[in-house]
Formats: C-alpha cells, sequence, structure tokens
C-alpha cells in the first residue's frame, strides 16, 4: 500500500484569512426612527430631547453602527448628533449597518498589513469563516495580494478556485 501524502501541506501555499483580523468586541446598531415622531418626522427639540435623555453609557466599548429603518429622510447633522453622545463611550462608530462597520474595519486594517510576505508565492485567500467577514473585505484583500503574490486561488486548499495568476 502506498504511503499517503498531504500535497497541501508540503507546498509552498499560503494562506491569507482575514478571519485572522478580525476585531473582537460587541456590535450594536442604533435605529434613530426610535426618536422620530411615529419613525418618520424628526421634530428638533423631541429628537434633541430624546438623545439627552437616552443612556449612552450601554454602548461602552462598543462598535456601533447608526442606521434609520424608515425611510424617513434624516437631516446630517441628526446622524452628527448622535455620533457626539456615542462618542465617549463606544470603540468606533459608522453611518450604516453592521456589514458597513465590518467594511469600515477592514478598510484601515487591510492598508495597514504587510503584504510582502506574499511576494513571488501562491496564496489562498481563505474563503470559509466563522465570523462574518463582509464580501467587501475580500475585494480589498484581492487588491493588495495581487500586486506580490505569484498566484491567487479563493477558498480552501482541497477545493480553491483561481482567481488570478502572474504573467511571467
Amino acid at each position: 500500500m502506498d504511503e499517503i501524502i498531504n500535497k497541501v501541506a508540503n507546498s509552498t501555499l499560503e494562506v491569507f484569512d482575514l478571519e485572522d483580523y478580525y476585531p473582537n468586541g460587541t456590535r450594536t446598531q442604533i435605529d434613530i426612527s426610535q426618536w422620530l415622531t411615529e419613525g418618520f418626522l424628526l421634530k428638533e427639540k423631541d429628537f434633541r430631547e430624546a438623545l439627552k435623555n437616552h443612556d449612552w453609557s450601554q454602548y461602552e466599548n462598543h462598535y456601533v453602527a447608526i442606521y434609520c429603518s424608515t425611510d424617513a429622510i434624516i437631516p446630517a447633522w441628526a446622524t452628527i448628533l448622535v455620533t457626539v453622545y456615542l462618542n465617549p463611550f463606544a470603540k468606533k462608530v459608522v453611518l450604516g449597518n453592521i456589514t458597513d462597520l465590518e467594511t469600515a474595519f477592514y478598510q484601515e486594517i487591510i492598508p495597514s498589513l504587510d503584504f510582502t510576505i506574499y511576494q513571488d508565492k501562491p496564496v489562498i485567500l481563505k474563503g470559509c469563516s466563522k465570523k462574518p467577514v463582509p464580501e467587501s473585505a475580500y475585494i480589498l484583500a484581492i487588491q493588495e495580494l495581487q500586486k506580490v503574490a505569484k498566484s491567487v486561488m479563493y477558498g480552501e486548499a482541497c477545493s480553491a478556485v483561481p482567481l488570478f495568476k502572474k504573467n511571467k
């Protein structure tokens, strides 16, 4: 019987896993429609009073996404004012949903990484993750990997999909 050889383990493949850079911490969405009259109408005096009376300390060390679940037309100053109240407590505040928040993380993280370790190497951009890595993070990552890697595949070593191969 022939010996079983793990070709993946013996290959020069490098794995780039976005999950390795996933910031830990509580993610919270705040729907500002809760402070609008009937969820749609922003009355400045009432809005300011509601924000003033809200317990902002509950967002201590949270990553927060501010959004509006209704079709209300919100003036820019309203979300900025919510941010003013959040800022002393939250680690990060973005306008949008949780995916927008996750995207903002990776927009900061990916450009700060040293991709030269992948210089002229075959790389797998790991696809399956247990954490909610947004698709936009993969778009950011491939742009950086393509500058240095010999080739890039997506997925897992056992079933990778070729994405890019440097011309010789």
